[in-house]
């Protein structure tokens, strides 16, 4: 459960912002998305493969 602390005279909007963000870094609907269907390790080590070079990539790019 995510608890924001609610300043007196705060806007309701930011204390939603806060909540969305903090939310965000919890990764909670990353995982449920995961979870939905079983993925092989192969796959996944192959996606983490592909994530890195295009990283790499986009860093030499910038050089």
């Amino acid at each position: 459960m995510l608890i924001i602390p609610v300043k007196e005279g705060e806007n309701i909007e930011r204390s939603l912002k806060k909540y969305k963000k903090k939310f965000e870094k919890t990764k909670v609907m990353k995982k449920l998305r995961a979870n939905k269907q079983f993925e092989k390790p192969s796959i996944s080590r192959r996606q983490q493969v592909i994530k890195a070079s295009y990283r790499q990539k986009m860093k030499s790019a910038e050089e």
